[in-house]
Parts: structure tokens; sequence; C-alpha cells
């Protein structure tokens, strides 16, 4: 896990902390830390960090910039992005291709930039008549020795992807989140919070490109953002941590031998045969330079790019995407090695080693599952998560084609719609659905949102899990358009805590104003891109591989202000996403796609089977871990009714098994959280505690 901290105080601080060189000159400093840079106002890097991953430029004293992760731009670059820095255009900061966190100095402000997905979050919390900042919540939550924030981890149960619930809040009480697109400015231990991109009207859209510029803006800053990977410098695993296969041993098989090598030299795609991952693996490939392994660290010599296709053995796989997999793996730049899983990576298996995360989420539950996949990648593996976010057409997105008047529009999605639920009805239904949506001023829809939080927090699912009036992608379709949902696992979080998110909602409701900052569709759009981000950020730190870095090109600053300017119109037909990509491969000289390139898959049904099996597989150790949960304790849940749950899912109840999975990714974060010992930080001012768990009375030892 790596992250940043530093911290903007309000007094001048003493002389000798001017020319600090190292972290001992301070009497507080993260555990094996690296100061970027010190005086009054420092900046640690905590981690395994790499040395081409931390890049410094100034033009004057004190007037400096760090980047941290995948950035193209060039030092001249990073120089005049700084000068503009100085001037206050601090969104030439975040223009460049690659993953990263900018941090600018000029004299005694400090700016740092979030990104606009939310995958690379910042953190702030007042801190010693100042602010203390980092890209990690746990560390700031140990630095002022917060209790848990009971009502923000119900607010992320009920309703994780309504921003109005969240606030800017963390699980940890006192310490905040930055909101994607924003940047945080220090002022000598003041705080302010500022976004960097234009905002639009809810009355007036934004001007928006012709759909060839827009498709070809795509396919520059995909290849942009591919290309960063490539230019970086390649990596493989430390001496001593891996090397060669150790051969037959006893009780250990060839994927137990994979993961005690490690992951492999160069870079490395997921192939799983959906047109995502198969773009960046083609890209990655297809773009001029050597792809894999450096020369003389593996086969190929630097050639072939190392794609990586996990086959669930336990559940039905998608045959057709498999097959794809491999029509695209007889490229010749690519080296393809197919991960056969079978029950002990199913999702949760072997939960006890689930790491402790800065925050909880979903993922936690199938953390081993990825690490099988991704251990057996590159050191650099490029991965597709986020497409479906930036590119796909949120069904909220009809009411601004509705605030546009363009009816037209909606013919093709609505007649799709209609195809594939059987009902001529359907039309008429998701037409009335927008169109209230369109005349729903903001306040009043999350007002709303919080009634139906309270009515009816299982979101129209009957006592058996059946939707009721309706079912399949009409009723996705139906509730995402509104302002404001319920979340899957809202039904069985006690009243209580359903009645205190309803508060919150209201009071964000009344605060309001009639804030017409974002229209329906583009507001709910950018919801779910900020909590795709933030699973991916959890994603990340929980199936995290030694030496190996993910990196994720769709949530790239770069690519999503890119698929943020293609039309309305079209995102919103049927195959919008597969066209666009196909266009990004065609104009990068990539074709002969493999026969049925963006059809409709049945990855979502697999996925769903593997789920069930494992919830089947492991209820009995899901029925221990909610014997006393932590969550009850906090008066979140009752343990019976998850427990209920749970083997009613586990029979084959339609129950959503969404909902079950951030129940359960919860409580195991809480036990990690107070199983915990000792701290980040170090040094003669360093906090004697760690972060607890306040509210939740400590039966575990801490």
């Amino acid at each position: 896990m790596r992250w940043l901290v530093g911290w903007s105080s309000s007094a001048a601080a003493p002389s000798f902390l001017d020319g600090a060189q190292t972290a001992d000159d301070y009497d507080l400093h993260p555990v094996g830390a690296q100061l970027v840079w010190g005086g009054p106002d420092p900046l640690w890097a905590v981690g395994d960090w790499r040395p081409d991953e931390i890049r410094v430029v100034g033009v004057a004293p004190l007037i400096r910039l760090a980047v941290f992760g995948v950035c193209g731009a060039g030092d001249e670059q990073l120089r005049v992005g700084l000068l503009a820095a100085r001037g206050g255009a601090v969104r030439h900061l975040t223009a460049w291709s690659g993953g990263y966190t900018a941090v600018a100095q000029v004299g005694r402000r400090t700016t740092v930039l979030g990104d606009l997905a939310g995958a690379r979050p910042v953190f702030h919390t007042a801190w010693d008549g100042g602010t203390a900042y980092a890209t990690a919540a746990l560390p700031l939550a140990d630095l002022v020795e917060a209790e848990l924030d009971v009502p923000h981890l119900a607010a992320q149960l009920a309703c994780p992807d309504v921003p109005e619930a969240l606030g800017d809040g963390t699980p940890y009480a006192g310490v905040h989140r930055v909101p994607p697109g924003h940047a945080l400015t220090l002022r000598e231990g003041a705080k302010e919070i500022t976004g960097y991109e234009p905002r639009a009207s809810l009355a007036v859209a934004a001007p928006s490109l012709d759909t060839e510029p827009a498709v070809e803006g795509v396919r520059d800053a995909l290849v942009e953002s591919v290309r960063a990977r490539l230019a970086a410098p390649r990596h493989a695993p430390e001496p001593g941590f891996g090397g060669l296969d150790p051969g037959p041993v006893p009780g250990m098989g060839p994927a137990d031998r994979r993961a005690a090598r490690g992951p492999a030299p160069g870079i490395g795609a997921d192939l799983s045969g959906g047109i995502a991952s198969g773009t960046l693996a083609l890209l990655a490939a297809g773009l001029p330079g050597a792809p894999g392994t450096p020369p003389g660290l593996g086969p190929g010599q630097g050639e072939r790019l190392l794609a990586v296709t996990f086959n669930d053995l336990t559940a039905r796989a998608d045959e057709a995407e498999l097959e794809r997999a491999r029509t695209i793996a007889a490229n010749p730049r690519l080296h393809h090695v197919v991960v056969a899983a079978g029950e002990s990576a199913l999702p949760y298996a072997d939960l006890e080693s689930m790491p402790l995360t800065d925050e909880p989420g979903p993922s936690l539950v199938a953390a081993a599952r990825h690490r099988r996949r991704l251990t057996a990648g590159g050191a650099d593996h490029l991965v597709g998560v986020g497409a479906r976010e930036v590119l796909d057409a949120h069904p909220a997105r009809l009411a601004d084609l509705l605030l546009d008047r363009r009816r037209r529009s909606l013919f093709r999605p609505v007649t799709a719609l209609a195809r594939a639920e059987g009902s001529v009805r359907t039309p008429l239904t998701v037409y009335r659905a927008a169109r209230r949506l369109a005349r729903t001023p903001y306040p009043a829809g999350i007002a709303e949102g919080a009634e139906a939080l309270l009515d009816d927090p299982a979101g129209g699912l009957g006592a058996d899990g059946a939707h009721r009036g309706g079912r399949g992608a009409l009723d996705a379709s139906l509730a995402a358009l509104s302002w404001c949902r319920p979340g899957p696992a809202a039904r069985w979080l006690t009243g209580e805590a359903l009645a205190e998110v309803a508060v919150r909602l209201r009071g964000s409701a009344g605060t309001a104003n009639g804030d017409g900052t974002g229209r329906p569709g583009e507001r709910r759009a950018a919801a779910a891109l900020a909590q795709s981000g933030a699973d991916y950020r959890v994603f990340e730190q929980a199936a995290e591989v030694r030496f190996q870095r993910l990196h994720a090109p769709f949530l790239d600053n770069q690519v999503v202000r890119a698929c943020r300017a293609l039309p309305e119109a079209l995102r919103v037909q049927p195959g919008a996403r597969a066209a666009v990509l196909g266009a990004v491969l065609d104009g990068a000289g990539i074709r002969g796609l493999p026969p049925g390139w963006g059809a409709t898959t049945a990855a979502a049904a697999a996925a769903a089977s593997a789920e069930r099996i494992g919830l089947r597989r492991a209820a009995p150790e899901l029925a221990d871990l909610f014997h006393r949960p932590l969550l009850a304790d906090a008066g979140l849940v009752e343990g019976r009714v998850v427990r209920k749950a749970l083997r009613a899912a586990a029979d084959g109840a339609a129950l959503p098994l969404a909902g079950l999975a951030e129940l359960v990714s919860a409580e195991l974060w809480l036990q990690r959280l107070m199983l915990r010992r000792g701290s980040v930080w170090t040094g003669d001012a360093a906090p004697r505690q760690r972060a607890v768990a306040g509210g939740v009375p400590p039966r575990l030892p801490l």
C-alpha cells in the first residue's frame, strides 16, 4: 500500500525544520516514510514507491511540484504546469496522460489535486492548529485518534451511490474526503476546497462535440494513457522474492507455484474476452515499442504482452467470451495465460486472509479470487475497470435528452429495452419515468429519496426477493431514473439506521436551495463513476500483489474528460460502448476483431452463479461471522436477520447478492480494524493510540 501525507500549520515552523532533510528531523513522522520535501509544510511518501513513480520539479525556492504515479508529461511540461498553477490555474496539473496525484507548493500555499473518478482520493483533517492531508484515510485517523463514524457507515450501506447521503465524510470521525474533481488548497493551516472542472447549468446543456471528433478524442486519450504505461521503465520482482519455478513440490500445484513466484516482469493485461479488457490488451500489444518483459528477463525477449484470462471452473463460464479471448490472443505479440480456478477461488473463500483496507467495499469478499488472477499478470498490469461508467449512458441521461427536447434520441434505447422485456408498454413506462425525473427539482428528488428509504428500503422487492410490478433490465432502468434510491443492502438495515440516513438526506435537500449545478443524468453518472472509483481503490488494496502495479486507463483524467465529451444521443444508443471502442481500435490501426465483438454476454450471470456457490460453501463461516456482529453492536443490523438472508441466498432465493457482499465486507472490515495493533506514526510526538471503533463495544482485544 502506498500513500502520501503532509500537513500545513498555522504557526511558523522552528528554524531547523526549514532545512529538514530526513524524517528524523521531525518529532512526528510516518513509519518507513521518505521525505519528499521538508520545511514547515512537509510532504512524505510512504510505502514501496518505485524511484520513477516520484518526480519533483522546481522553478524557484519553495515553488515546486511533486507527481506520484505514472504521468506522461516530461519535466519541461511539469514546469510549465507548475507556473500555471502558481497563478491559480491548477486544472493544468490534471491534463496529462496517466494515473497520478499532483502536489504543488508555492511558498506556504500547498495544493493537492484529486482525480475525476475518485480512484486517487485526497483526505484531510484538522490537526494541531492546522490541517493534515493524505491519500489514505486510516493514517489521518491514527494521527487524530479518530473514532468510527457510525452514521457514515450506515449511509455507505444504505445509499452507496448517493453523494448527498455520504457527504464528504469517511468511516472515521473528523476525517473528510475531497470530492472528485476538486483540489485541496492549504495556506498556513487554513484549507479551501475548490472544483477545477467547469460546471454546467441544469437548464442549459454544455456544448457537445459532433460524434466523429468526440470519438477521435476518446481514441487519442486512451492511446496516450496506454502509451504512458509502455513508456515507463519496466520492472521485475526483486531478487529473493520470486525467481525460478521451484518445480514439483508436494502439495503445491501450478497455481501455487505461480503465486510463489509473484508477478512476471514487464507489462501484462487482463483478457476476459470483454470489449474493455480486449481493447487495452490490443492497444498495448499494437502500439510501437516492446510491450512485454524486458529483454533477458523472460520468454519473448520484450516482444510479447502477457495476457491473462480467468477461467472459473466451478461456475458456468461464458464460452463465447473465452473463445473471443483465445481469438484475440492469437495475436503474435500476445503471450496468453489461462488461470483455471476451482473452489478455492470462489467469492467468500479464504476470508481470513483479507487485509485491512482503508475503507470497506464489496470487493473484499472476492479478494482471494482477484489475487489468483493478478498473480499471473505482469509487474505492471492493465485492467479494464471503469469502461462501463465512463462510456455507457446512465439511464438518467434520458431525462437530459428530454430537457434538450431531443425525444427522437429516446426511440432506439427504449425500443431495445422493450424488445428485451417483451412488453409493448415498456417505451411509455420509461418515457414517463424520464419525464418525471426531468421535471423534478433536485431538492424535491432528494427528499423523495429520503421517504423511499423509510417506506420501501428494499427498492420494490417483495419478501421473496421478486420485484413487484416488473423484472429485469426494465426495473434497473426505472430505479435509476431518480435523483436518489436505496442501495442493495438497505433492506437489511435497522429502522433506526435508515431513519438517521433519511435525516441526512433531508438535511442536504433543505440546504440545496434549488442547486442547479448539473443536470439529472450528469449528476447521476458522476455519482456512479465516483462509486466505481472508490470501489476500485478498495479492490486495489484488497487484491494487492507484492511488486505489482495495477493500471486502470479508463479512470485516468484525460480519458474521463474525453468520454464526457461524447454526445448524449450517442451514449444512449444500444451498443454504443462497443462501437466507440471498435472505432478506437480501428483508428489505432488494429483491425480484424473476433466475431461477436461487443455482443451481449452472460458475464454477469456467471459472476452471480459463482457468488451464490461461494455463499453456499462459506455458509458455516458466514453464520459464525454474524453470530455476534459488530454491525449489530453499532445498531446497523440484526444478526439473525442477516444470517437468515445469507441462508436464503445460498439456497437460491432471488436476493440482491451485492447487498449481502456489502454487509459481509463491512463486518469483516470492522473486525480487522478492531484487531489492528500499533500505529503508522512514530517519533516523540506520535499519538499513543490507533484509530478505534468508537460507539462499538470493544469485545475484541484492542
